[in-house]
């Protein structure tokens, strides 16, 4: 890109990130997502309040394929975008002249999908010349919590989602550790699995969870703490163990009842990550707990961590249902931290499908 071009724009950007610092006004953030199947555009003000968070999902479309179909998404959020940020506007009662920076997702995430949000917010950015800021997706999901009440430091954060599970450590705000991750498939990956085994339609998340508290946990099923020290999980085994309980039930011609093998899947896998996340509490001298990620509206989930954090005595936050799933919101509650900061990004800025939380 031409540097006297590029060096124009980045005055044009700090000359308008200065402004509005002097200003002493509130600060309104247009937020994109499209990492995955959601199409999203939200505008928040002050990194708290959500003014608008619009998604246009595409659930219905990748259902007849068992799953998300990349290249399909891409089109689609191509066809989406324009119509969602315009509805974001409207909503939220602004128009882009008064929007002070654009906040989107450009990783992890399907490339194709990234690029079509990133592209469009650069548009805006170039022709507004207001800063341009890059979110790590999963620091959206972590963020979501500050939309429902602030972050008290150090805290532990328990991100669950179809493509991600970890427990993050916070000593302030922007700063990741990563404590433990999933050294093969995630929670919400092993959900879909198992539900499609049970013959269950996607996404597979919600109808295991809703079957779940129709049935008992009697059968039998594995946990995988693996080494007593670590914080990594794995839920490869844990599917195994339920194709293979499936099987051997239809090779002695028995029924399992469905129900009891949802509710002891469900209980493996929540009593994991909620054990180890109180463990690293503990060890870790944490304030607060955040649970994050769309395997979050899990009510499963939701109401072990809840019991259990009470039995701690540590404070405990979780998103409503609507910040849970991806969304725009999260993205400029994300963004506004490094907006904050001053933290902004290139024109150059590029979809990164595999981008690192520690690197972000």
């Amino acid at each position: 890109m031409n540097k006297s071009f590029t060096s124009r724009y980045e005055m044009r950007v700090q000359q308008a990130y200065e402004q509005q610092k002097s200003a002493a006004k509130p600060t309104y953030i247009l937020g994109i997502e499209t990492s995955c199947d959601e199409t999203s555009a939200a505008v928040v003000r002050d990194g708290r309040e959500v003014l608008s968070n619009i998604i246009a999902s595409q659930a219905d479309i990748h259902k007849r394929f068992g799953g998300v179909v990349p290249e399909v998404a891409s089109r689609r959020h191509v066809e989406n975008i324009t119509v969602t940020i315009e509805e974001a506007l409207r909503e939220a009662g602004k128009t882009l002249e008064e929007i002070d920076a654009i906040a989107v997702t450009y990783g992890p995430g399907l490339v194709g999908a990234l690029l079509v949000g990133v592209a469009a917010a650069k548009a805006i950015s170039l022709a507004r010349g207001i800063p341009l800021i890059g979110v790590h997706h999963i620091a959206g999901h972590i963020y979501a919590n500050r939309l429902v009440e602030e972050m008290q430091f150090p805290l532990i954060s328990l991100v669950v989602s179809g493509g991600h599970t970890e427990l993050v450590w916070m000593e302030q705000h922007g700063a990741f550790t990563i404590l433990g991750e999933t050294r093969d498939d995630a929670a919400g990956e092993a959900y879909d699995k198992v539900a499609r085994s049970l013959g269950l339609p996607y996404p597979g998340g919600p109808h295991i969870d809703r079957l779940a508290h129709e049935g008992q946990p009697n059968v039998p099923l594995p946990r995988a703490w693996l080494e007593p020290d670590s914080y990594d999980f794995s839920f490869s085994g844990l599917k195994s163990a339920v194709l293979n309980t499936l099987h051997n039930a239809a090779q002695r011609n028995e029924t399992i009842n469905p129900a009891n093998l949802a509710a002891s899947f469900q209980d493996s896998v929540t009593e994991v990550l909620v054990e180890k996340t109180l463990r690293a509490v503990r060890e870790y001298g944490a304030k607060q707990v955040l649970l994050a990620g769309g395997v979050a509206a899990n009510r499963g989930l939701r109401e072990r961590l809840q019991r259990r954090c009470q039995e701690e005595n540590v404070p405990l936050v979780i998103p409503p249902l609507s910040l849970c799933t991806d969304n725009a919101a999260m993205i400029a509650a994300a963004g506004y931290i490094r907006y904050q900061k001053g933290e902004f990004a290139s024109l150059d800025l590029n979809g990164v499908p595999g981008l690192s939380l520690t690197d972000h």
